[in-house]
């Protein structure tokens, strides 16, 4: 099929110019000024809608840092921080096995382990300048969720101590939300207070107002 000038073809998206206003800053540089492959390798996230990669269990942890994805040393690491390690350990080859049933011999896992390999996964970036957790562990248990949280929030504070490091977390279990040294409470887009658990409760607003509907529902 010929194109005919002037018009765009239906498989290529029109070259779009950088934006000019408002820049992103990062510790006061703007963002257009990074090389885009070295800030991404800087970037790790783990969400709630998480792909079951039905490859051997090493690789399905290790795609989260390619050039690592077969250093067994890095994939056991990574499913340490994720509170995972003795995941390998209930496979029958451990990081060997083939995951999901689309192959001969291959294991399935309970949502809950599927959720920590990709939790893992997230985890194969050791030391991110920007770490976001989006609802990544909606599948385990809250006593399991707020001990990883908890993990979470005392690495978070060391690698912000170490290099300025930042971590996102987005959640609706209050006991894990109240760890964040800044709570933003997010409305319809907007974004309603900010502060520390403290100092939203003393406000008595919409953030006092939730945490003391779900407190309730665990008494």
């Amino acid at each position: 099929m010929r194109r005919r000038p002037g018009r765009l073809s239906p498989w290529r998206t029109p070259r779009r110019s950088p934006p000019v206003s408002p820049a992103i800053l990062v510790d006061g540089v703007d963002l257009r000024r990074f090389e885009i492959e070295a800030w991404r390798a800087r970037l790790s996230a783990g969400f709630q809608d998480f792909a079951k990669l039905q490859l051997l269990a090493r690789e399905s942890v290790g795609v989260g840092s390619l050039p690592l994805l077969d250093d067994r040393e890095a994939v056991t690491a990574a499913l340490d921080r994720a509170a995972a390690g003795d995941l390998p350990d209930g496979l029958p080859a451990g990081l060997e096995s083939q995951l999901g049933r689309e192959f001969d011999g291959g294991v399935d896992l309970s949502t809950g382990q599927w959720q920590k390999v990709a939790l893992a996964r997230a985890m194969m970036c050791d030391d991110p300048l920007v770490l976001i957790l989006d609802e990544p562990t909606a599948s385990l248990d809250a006593v399991t969720e707020h001990a990883l949280f908890e993990r979470f929030a005392g690495e978070a504070r060391r690698a912000a101590d170490r290099a300025g490091a930042i971590t996102i977390l987005v959640s609706h279990r209050f006991s894990t939300v109240r760890m964040a040294d800044l709570i933003v409470v997010v409305d319809g887009g907007r974004i309603l207070e900010t502060g520390t658990h403290t100092d939203l409760m003393a406000r008595a607003g919409r953030y006092a107002e939730l945490f003391g509907l779900q407190a309730r529902s665990y008494r």
